[in-house]
């Protein structure tokens, strides 16, 4: 057996002990044991908690009745949502705010070991709900947060807290429940359900690369290679090329805007070039990081196919985790930076160039309008990638001209890596790769010219 097969052997044994270690936190979030009937979906919801003699605290309340949810297979609909009822009828107890800002601190903190990080949390309770579960989420880290000192987290870390504006709002922790509903405007009940199926969704999460360290940790994520440091700094060179975006914006000349387009993808190949011979020389030994970019519907593979090529023309690569609705991008620091900024920016770009066309109709009246947009955005990601993959590759060869054939060696070193990093972080995942479907003729021909006049700045919102 070759050395690398026993590598690949070994990491796959770790991650399935890995993943039995999170099956079985998983399992302790509510409640402890196994029901004494032996039946796994007995009334109590097969995970059976003694009960104490006495009056029971509303935390002990809390804890039997989100082992009942958590219990209960996700296609018994029927006895799911009557136990979340039934979870959701406790929140008009007293105390109960102390008692579900505790059980949500107990659940992240699992999570966070699972490699979630606070951005992901938020963005997935917004995707399997709705927008109030986002903000109850939001909460929860915020009422976790306050057991780890400022200090000790990372910038990164920091940066999302703030992005997804999770702050102690409240005064006291008995009060909460009271204030969350006035802010949602609805009865206790009705927050009470939210809060259950936010804690039953959080429990659910299954185990994802960690790409920076939990809090007060060290590990992943914490070297100078990583993909996305600082709490919101960027480099020179990315303010200025963010400088040459907005005169593309903002220009109506379509010649000069594709020129101060062309300049900025030139100027971060520069960097990613000038970056790589720098640690080479210095003989830094970098790792490559990682960082999660939201991938939302509809006409997700188009956006897929997008960032790819986006990541492809700046040395990185990205792997689409369509069930939890964000594609990873792996890569070092500069590189990785420019994916994040080109791609957000060629989304609301497209967004808009979308609205303008509005909609599609047939001879019939019948609407083709989803087809027109799926053909614009694949269209759209085709042409795209053509423009940067031509720019990096006229960087690269004017670059090896001027610093010699040491450079050729030096990215194909940091290309390896990158690869490495990938097959670490997601050695059991297969890679389908699919042709994009567009069967609309004018849409492709109206997405390839938005693409020839795309520019790179601004911030990604929705296709809808």
């Amino acid at each position: 057996m070759g050395k690398r097969n026993q590598e690949r052997r070994r990491a796959k044994k770790k991650q399935r002990d890995a993943r039995q270690r999170i099956q079985a936190e998983q399992k302790q979030d509510f409640g402890t044991g196994g029901c004494p009937c032996g039946d796994p979906f007995c009334p109590m919801g097969g995970t059976f908690i003694p009960r104490s003699r006495g009056p029971r605290s509303v935390a002990e309340l809390l804890d039997e009745a989100m082992a009942k949810v958590c219990a209960i297979p996700p296609e018994d609909t029927a006895r799911r949502q009557a136990a979340v009822g039934q979870a959701a009828a406790l929140f008009t107890k007293a105390g109960m705010g102390r008692a579900v800002l505790a059980a949500g601190s107990a659940v992240l903190c699992a999570v966070w070991r699972r490699g979630w990080q606070p951005a992901d949390v938020v963005r997935i309770a917004r995707r399997e709900f709705k927008a109030r579960h986002g903000r109850l989420a939001a909460d929860l880290i915020a009422a976790e947060h306050r057991a780890y000192p400022a200090v000790k987290l990372d910038e990164r870390w920091s940066a999302q807290l703030t992005a997804v504006s999770a702050e102690v709002w409240w005064d006291d922790d008995d009060a909460y429940l009271e204030g969350a509903a006035a802010r949602e405007k609805c009865e206790q009940i009705a927050l009470g359900q939210a809060l259950v199926e936010l804690l039953d969704l959080l429990c659910g999460l299954p185990e994802i690369p960690q790409l920076m360290p939990t809090p007060g940790e060290t590990g992943p994520g914490s070297g100078s290679g990583t993909a996305s440091r600082g709490s919101g700094t960027e480099t020179p060179v990315l303010v200025k090329v963010r400088g040459l975006l907005a005169k593309a914006e903002s220009t109506e000349f379509p010649e000069e805007a594709e020129a101060l387009t062309a300049k900025a993808q030139q100027l971060m190949a520069q960097h990613s070039i000038d970056a790589a011979l720098l640690d080479a020389k210095q003989g830094t030994q970098q790792v490559p990081g990682g960082l999660r970019l939201s991938v939302d519907a509809p006409y997700e593979e188009p956006k897929v196919h997008l960032l790819q090529a986006v990541a492809e023309a700046n040395r990185c690569r990205t792997i689409w985790s369509r069930h939890l609705g964000f594609s990873t991008v792996v890569g070092f620091t500069a590189d990785a930076r420019a994916v994040e900024l080109l791609y957000t920016s060629l989304l609301v770009q497209a967004q808009s160039a979308l609205q303008a066309a509005g909609t599609r109709t047939y001879k019939d009246g019948a609407s083709r309008t989803r087809s027109y947009r799926q053909s614009f955005l694949s269209a759209y990601a085709i042409r795209i990638a053509q423009r940067l993959n031509q720019v990096t590759e006229q960087a690269t060869k004017a670059a090896s001209k001027d610093k010699g054939p040491e450079l050729l060696p030096v990215l194909a070193s940091r290309a390896q890596a990158v690869d490495d990093q990938m097959d670490e972080w997601f050695i059991e995942v297969s890679y389908n790769f699919r042709q994009m479907n567009a069967r609309d003729r004018e849409g492709w021909a109206h997405g390839t010219a938005a693409a020839n006049r795309a520019q790179l700045h601004g911030q990604a919102g929705a296709l809808r």
